[in-house]
């Protein structure tokens, strides 16, 4: 626990002295796309007032100076599976990136889709030293968190405290310097397979980059693609990318529950590409151009010709109806849908005031889908386009760049975490008491 606690401190350190510098670069590493932003910090981008939309907007004091994406190689599942592949990604993006800003950057900040994340519910409480509550007794209250013994393949991506109780007012967001007797605390643990971060740091390693921090797409998704309305009042975000598709529920600002469904729009893709008897690039064309997933009286008139490279002249003027094309797709993206519905039901999602859905990411793109997905996941869904940010070029504004947005505001503004708090060295050992991940059924 403590060698992770100092991992995750020096990051910290490095994502300050980077931003202190000036520029930082981040990078979204998913299955269907590597996105790189390169963001200059100083104190002349402060956005002028209306510029940006949401919380976090308009007083980021950044702009992105540079930004390329490539097709990924190397990544299935949001996961690398070939290093060397990975690598040379990374490296087109992060260099794309940098001749367009500019300038060279040495630090990144990365997000992951894969690594089959897994909330925990923590509670704690003590005694407050004196009347006031310090710094000291929110780091021992942390420290106090029942932490599960969620096994030695895994590591803490997120620790963040989510609510604190002062004797018998709960709903505190920050409790220092408040008189009060008994101090609690919730807290929010997200952790991930450590051979996904391992491997990632590896690359990066071998690009020449530094880790200056790593967040979850899902929760950073949710960042970009929520409004605060929503991140207050109880919404989830699901970012459907290429191979997995990500959830985050929000309350109160903050994320208290992440999961991933391991399916996105490839496997809709692959569909596609089996039920027509065409390659992968090919069906991903016919999806972009011609897809859906609500078929009308229209789309059994409508003809698509399908195109393609084999040779076979038969083989490759071929047409099929749109129908035909909504009928291979629509199981699939339902199968998404059913599955993250039994995600959410299984979070207690019904439990929180406001039952908002938002549908972010490529995938989300489907026409049909903002007409399909309340029947499955409920009323109040809409699809979500994440928040402006200043310089971000019109091609990187859409859904499909909600992680990469996301990942920028978290850059600028992290949310206190377990490891920026300076832990008392008495820790005796953690008792290790599993909590349901509704806890915050009983809290909120």
């Amino acid at each position: 626990m403590s060698d992770l606690y100092q991992s995750q401190r020096s990051m910290r350190a490095m994502r300050r002295a980077a931003i202190q510098r000036g520029v930082i670069a981040i990078l979204d590493v998913g299955t269907s796309k590597i996105a790189c932003l390169v963001l200059r910090f100083d104190g002349r981008d402060r956005v002028p007032e209306g510029e940006g939309i949401g919380h976090m907007a308009g007083q980021t004091q950044f702009r992105v100076i540079g930004a390329a994406t490539t097709r990924s190689r190397g990544i299935e599942l949001g996961e690398t599976c070939a290093v060397q592949e990975t690598e040379r990604a990374i490296r087109t993006a992060v260099q794309a990136a940098q001749k367009m800003a500019n300038t060279r950057v040495d630090h990144v900040i990365a997000c992951l889709s894969g690594g089959q994340p897994r909330s925990y519910g923590l509670a704690g409480i003590v005694r407050v030293e004196g009347n006031v509550v310090g710094e000291h007794d929110v780091a021992r209250v942390l420290q106090a968190c029942d932490v599960p013994d969620y096994g030695p393949d895994r590591e803490i991506l997120h620790a963040q405290p989510v609510n604190f109780a002062l004797d018998h007012r709960t709903g505190l967001i920050d409790p220092r310097d408040q008189i009060g007797q008994r101090l609690s605390c919730d807290m929010h643990m997200l952790t991930v397979d450590r051979a996904v971060i391992e491997n990632l740091i590896y690359c990066l390693k071998r690009c020449d980059l530094e880790l200056a921090g790593v967040a979850s797409s899902a929760y950073v998704s949710g960042i970009a693609a929520l409004v605060e309305d929503e991140q207050e009042l109880g919404a989830a975000c699901i970012d459907m990318g290429g191979g997995t598709t990500g959830i985050s529920i929000f309350i109160k600002k903050h994320m208290i529950y992440a999961d991933t469904v391991r399916l996105g729009g490839a496997h809709v893709t692959s569909d596609i590409s089996k039920g027509l008897q065409v390659s992968l690039a090919v069906a991903e064309r016919i999806k972009t151009f011609h897809g859906g997933v609500l078929a009308t009286g229209m789309d059994d008139r409508e003809m698509i010709e399908i195109g393609g490279e084999t040779g076979d002249w038969e083989h490759d003027r071929r047409t099929v109806s749109r129908a035909e094309l909504i009928g291979i797709m629509r199981p699939r993206v339902e199968e998404i849908l059913e599955e993250v519905r039994g995600r959410l039901d299984a979070a207690g999602f019904e439990h929180l005031p406001s039952q908002q859905i938002v549908l972010t990411g490529g995938a989300s793109q489907i026409p049909g889908l903002d007409t399909l997905a309340p029947k499955i996941l409920g009323q109040q869904v809409r699809v979500g386009r994440p928040l402006r940010v200043h310089g971000l070029p019109q091609a990187a504004t859409g859904a499909a760049f909600a992680s990469s947005v996301g990942l920028s505001l978290f850059a600028a503004h992290p949310q206190d975490e377990w490891w920026d708090f300076e832990m008392p060295s008495d820790r005796g050992a953690p008792r290790s008491l599993k909590r349901a991940v509704k806890w915050f059924k009983e809290n909120w």
